[in-house]
């Protein structure tokens, strides 16, 4: 009966012709590798595989992937299975419709240039730290093999994250304890993965891991509460969101008693009060959408680098050059948003080595994608990024690292292809800062670091969990620049 049901979803779009009962292609998915990942993309703008009882259509052509993108009639973001046990059935990120635009509307403020200008201080704070643990970490390095930064970064980009949305509330051996689990999150939201939770398994550990991380981060919803209201000022994402609540509070009780306000004292967005644990829930799903990646980003980015001393020199050329010389300039909106050259470096690598290659959406009805093919309701669709941003129409040689692209060439006009953040209602919230946090971050390196990279056999090579990194995890020497 399930043989006969996925040869009838299948229909005429590329795929296996049968699946293997129950698990269907589980067991070839359980340690993806780019490669494979690749031949399916390119086996057709549209193709398919069954996992377990879901029948997955993967979407590849760049003008299908946005239809899916764009379509909130028929499709929703699901994540995989296991999501809504990890991240709660009440999340804002399992909104529909309506309800998913007024909740993201009451977001849009914590990401404005004067909301991302309060957080930079803290960021740049973070930066200084691990710069300096990373020179004393290779001081009793073998100079020969280095030391495999990537599980260093990922902790760098947890810290960073954790300072942006919650401040100093958190200590630093929480962020660390975050930063170590977050591993166990991770695997437990792959695409494949068993569909219950058993104790003991990827999906046990990633339960025990989110629960940990939101009580965390309600504590500090707490602290942020008490703070604001004695008249604190604004240093983080969840002071800017409290802050507009009470403001909202006082402004709907002078109203509620009849007293006269002035228009331009109504908070805007008007925002309801929020519990602890709803603000929990939204800043882990901030942290989830962010960790991943810009790890990912972070490691190819000082590899990348390390591999190209002349896209280097020229990076650290224009920071010197944009802070008059003085390297001690802090971070500012002004600062970041004048580095034209780095921020082609960091759009080149988001394109190059995007951190995320697909998103698994589900179709809500039966979602009639092309003229001659409707995914049934209840498929999983995922519309797939690297197929866009290696484009060779877009981007001619597309498998060469070039950010002279998106300055002298078309790069900035191919934006039906530029899906590394998302097209459409759900387009990722955090775009603006996570390019200006990876600019900052790679500016500063550069002034203050020298690196190398212990080049292995598989540096080039392509791990895939969850996201994309390198397989030998970027083996790297870092010195203090004078």
């Amino acid at each position: 009966m399930a043989l006969v049901k996925y040869i009838l979803n299948k229909g005429s779009i590329a795929g296996p012709a049968w699946k293997i009962p129950f698990m269907g292609a589980f067991l070839g998915s359980w340690n993806p590798r780019l490669e494979e990942y690749l031949d399916k993309f390119y086996s057709g703008e549209l193709s398919c595989v069954s996992i377990f009882h879901k029948f997955v259509v993967i979407v590849s052509s760049r003008d299908l992937a946005r239809r899916v993108f764009n379509s909130p009639m028929f499709v929703k973001p699901c994540l995989v299975d296991v999501a809504v046990k990890l991240l709660r059935p009440t999340n804002w990120v399992f909104l529909d419709d309506k309800a998913h635009v007024d909740y993201r509307k009451g977001l849009n403020g914590l990401f404005t240039r004067q909301s991302l200008e309060a957080y930079l201080p803290g960021q740049e704070k973070v930066y200084e730290k691990y710069f300096a643990q990373f020179i004393e970490m290779s001081k009793n390095a073998n100079p020969k093999t280095g030391v495999p930064y990537m599980p260093v970064f990922r902790e760098l980009m947890c810290s960073v994250s954790c300072r942006t949305f919650v401040g100093s509330y958190m200590s630093d051996d929480v962020v660390k304890k975050i930063a170590s689990d977050f591993w166990k999150i991770t695997a437990a939201l792959e695409l494949v993965n068993f569909p219950i939770i058993i104790p003991y398994t990827r999906i046990w550990y990633g339960k025990k891991a989110s629960d940990m991380v939101m009580k965390e981060f309600s504590k500090c919803a707490a602290k942020s509460k008490a703070r604001i209201a004695a008249g604190g000022e604004i240093t983080c994402i969840v002071d800017a969101w409290v802050k507009n609540m009470q403001d909202s509070k006082k402004y709907t009780d002078k109203i509620a008693k009849g007293v006269s306000v002035p228009p331009e004292e109504k908070p805007n967005p008007l925002l309801r009060d929020f519990s602890d644990y709803e603000i929990s829930q939204t800043l882990f799903t901030f942290l989830f959408a962010s960790q991943d990646a810009t790890s990912s980003a972070c490691t190819w980015l000082f590899q990348i680098m390390a591999d190209r001393p002349e896209v280097l020199d020229r990076v650290r050329a224009e920071n010197l050059a944009a802070r008059n010389g003085d390297r001690n300039v802090r971070f500012s909106m002004d600062l970041l948003e004048n580095l034209p050259y780095t921020r082609a470096v960091i759009k080149e690598t988001l394109r190059y080595r995007p951190p995320v290659i697909m998103v698994p959406y589900v179709a809500k009805a039966n979602f009639p994608i092309t003229p001659t093919y409707t995914v049934p309701k209840g498929s999983i669709l995922i519309p797939t990024i690297w197929p866009a941003t290696h484009d060779p129409d877009a981007y001619p040689n597309p498998h060469s690292f070039d950010p002279e692209r998106w300055i002298s060439g078309t790069a900035e006009q191919q934006t039906k292809n530029w899906l590394v953040f998302g097209t459409g209602p759900h387009y990722c919230l955090g775009q603006t800062y996570a390019q200006l946090n990876l600019i900052g971050m790679i500016g500063k390196a550069s002034l203050v670091l020298d690196w190398t990279h212990c080049k292995t056999e598989t540096s080039e090579d392509i791990e895939v969990f969850c996201c994309l990194f390198p397989k030998d995890h970027c083996q790297l020497i870092f010195s203090e620049r004078k």
